[in-house]
């Protein structure tokens, strides 16, 4: 099902980006900014201050092809495999970037040791677990498409290098239709040298984030587009689910989702509320067991984020531990001060109810090295959220304003299938202008979900550190750019709560 799975969002996000570059508007186009990404520094650290450290290494991170994303035939019969194949993939990839963290010093003395003794054994083991995922797609009477083979092999990017991915000269297209608005200079970082250039900092951990990945907030454009305009078919009800803030601290780094089976599958830690019982080992009979932390008995379903740290020096209890300090994911885990959940309809029709244990997806945890194609981060302050929602920048907000994540999931289902091969392509956004689904897509309920948390306010300061930064949760490799926000969905209703959903919203009720 090639379909066009990118991001649709109402109110939309755009992003303030470098301090030479536009500010795109509107549409559910994301344009493609130049990120100057952060390095570990493993000789010269010292996080005293609540203060990120500028690194000087060249080479940045490591930027592979994203596999996953090109199975979309992968037999039923093969997927726990192939799951676990792909599983192993981000796996080495993640050591491979602890290596080059590691070795600053062995590569400043030898231009050729990242491709000697980092990229070019990678490769190598990419190319096995590649072959497998072809053994047991074949195994099975599956086809394989030998394409895949050709990504096994993977990049450097060095500091000063825009991403790799879906950069095509700083601007994304949307639908043929170029998506300006205006253009507003990112005051959020210290410039140096040329192009706009900005510092690289290190993180607590020294892997971001960056003072580049801060912008004020109150220096942004307005950048909110209105939403589309309602038929006289549109459901215009919500449903509100309360599930609480995780404040029972129910975590682990687990991606049932994405890696089933696998332990540390996310290689980050997730917040989980409603269904109790969500990790990679969990079954649909599992989540019909699982107890939930909402209000409603009768939602199961499984809500879970990435966390956010406050990069104050904090040693965590995760710190030692997978999907923490061992992946590089450090400081203190913040609570949500708020977690709203809401269903929505669609301005264009009525909607159909959610099949039990739909998956979804929403955004990318790889946005940095893929590009911005299913990138759907929201972030934004109290205060603020009607005109200006940013990507690729954790805003900075005011005195007596909060940090807002915000998440709008795909809306349009295929009708048949409650997952896919690449966890995509069964659903899809509607579009953006009309609010209508693709072909053969048929609109649900739309879940949106709203996280205020409470941290101190960055301060990006002269000599290019950030005090009191924050970050999300991710891949050690992503350096923990604000893209690559997420959220992830299984839905589990018992009562005939799915249905009294959609009929809710179709009524145009309000509900909760």
């Amino acid at each position: 099902m090639g379909r066009n799975t990118r991001k649709r969002r109402t109110p939309l996000a755009t992003k303030a980006i470098a301090a030479s570059a536009a500010l795109a508007l509107g549409g559910g186009g994301l344009i493609w900014a130049n990120f100057y990404a952060s390095a570990h520094e493993s000789n010269n650290q010292t996080w005293g201050g609540n203060q990120t450290k500028a690194a000087t290494a060249q080479v940045a991170t490591i930027s592979c092809p994203d596999v996953q994303q090109k199975l979309t035939n992968v037999p039923w019969r093969a997927r726990q495999g192939v799951a676990t194949e792909l599983a192993n993939l981000d796996k080495q990839v993640t050591e491979a970037y602890t290596r080059l963290a590691s070795t600053r010093d062995a590569q400043a003395k030898d231009p050729s040791f990242v491709q000697n003794a980092i990229v070019g054994p990678l490769k190598q083991k990419r190319a096995a677990t590649i072959d497998r995922i072809r053994i047991d797609i074949q195994r099975v009477g599956g086809r394989f498409n030998s394409a895949l083979s050709q990504l096994a092999a993977c990049t450097t990017q060095n500091a000063n290098q825009t991403t790799a991915g879906g950069n095509s000269g700083g601007q994304q297209q949307n639908g043929g239709q170029q998506q300006n608005g205006g253009q507003q200079q990112n005051n959020g970082g210290q410039q140096q040298g040329n192009n706009g250039q900005q510092a690289n900092n290190g993180g607590q951990a020294g892997d971001g984030p960056a003072a580049a990945d801060f912008v004020d907030i109150t220096k942004v454009a307005p950048n909110v587009q209105s939403k589309p305009n309602k038929t006289p078919n549109a459901s215009t009800g919500t449903f509100t689910t309360r599930c609480g803030v995780n404040a029972n601290q129910n975590h682990n780094s687990d991606n049932v989702i994405v890696a089933p089976g696998v332990t540390n599958g996310a290689h980050h830690v997730h917040d989980y509320v409603g269904n109790q019982k969500v990790n990679a080992f969990s079954s649909n009979q599992t989540f019909l067991q699982g107890g939930t932390s909402c209000q409603n008995r009768n939602d199961l379903s499984a809500y879970y984020w990435p966390v956010i740290r406050e990069q104050d020096g904090t040693q965590e209890k995760d710190a030692n531990a997978d999907g923490g300090g061992k992946d590089l994911n450090v400081g203190k885990v913040l609570v949500a001060q708020q977690a709203q959940i809401k269903y929505v309809g669609s301005p264009a029709s009525k909607v159909v109810a959610m099949p039990q244990f739909l998956r979804i997806i929403t955004g990318d945890a790889k946005a940095f090295v893929n590009g911005p194609a299913n990138a759907n981060a929201h972030w934004s302050c109290t205060g603020f959220e009607n005109r200006v929602q940013l990507t690729d920048k954790y805003p900075i907000c005011p005195q007596g304003s909060n940090v807002v994540r915000s998440f709008a999931f795909q809306s349009c289902w295929d009708g048949q299938n409650i997952d896919s091969a690449n966890h995509r392509t069964h659903v899809a956004f509607a579009d953006p202008g009309s609010g209508v689904c693709p072909n053969g897509f048929k609109a649900i309920p739309q879940l949106t979900m709203r996280l205020v948390y409470n941290v101190p306010q960055p301060v990006v300061q002269a000599d290019g550190t950030v005090k009191n930064a924050y970050a999300v949760d991710g891949f050690p490799e992503e350096l923990h750019k604000p893209i690559t926000d997420h959220d992830d969905f299984i839905s589990v209703t018992t009562g005939g709560l799915a249905n009294k959903i959609a009929n809710c919203i179709n009524q145009g009720q309000n509900c909760a």
